[in-house]
């Protein structure tokens, strides 16, 4: 691997109810998914226009993927400001579980939550 690479090129969050989860992350980042099944599994897909090195990711519903608040945390980008995304969670069936807060003048913010499926998920933004 050379150093213009990024160590993370893919992501799957575990959900035990497609529709759900699909319609919570389309509500809180505003975005549109797209389902597919495939190898037994099923599918909504993070947008991924215009990549370029960029990382991206789906949901996914499956045999082996089960939903856990303990597992690996994904902080998802909520450039330039979280605020409208974490006002969103609650009523779109999550949980935030600790609110925007200030890491470093540098580093910016973040959040936590929950979201319909049980995942611990974050949030991370530069105001």
């Amino acid at each position: 691997m050379n150093g213009s690479e990024n160590i993370l090129n893919w992501f799957e969050i575990s959900v035990a109810d497609i529709a759900r989860a699909k319609k919570f992350y389309e509500a809180i980042f505003s975005i549109k998914m797209e389902e597919q099944e495939m190898m037994g599994m099923k599918m909504a897909f993070f947008p991924m226009e215009n990549m370029n090195g960029k990382v991206s990711g789906s949901l996914v519903q499956g045999p082996y993927h089960k939903p856990s608040a303990d597992g690996a945390k994904i902080y998802f980008n909520a450039n330039p400001d979280m605020d409208a995304i974490v006002a969103k969670i609650e009523k779109a069936g999550g949980t935030v579980t600790m609110p925007k807060t200030k890491i470093t003048d540098e580093i910016g913010y973040m959040a936590n939550f929950i979201d319909t499926e049980g995942n611990g998920v974050a949030l991370h933004s530069s105001k």
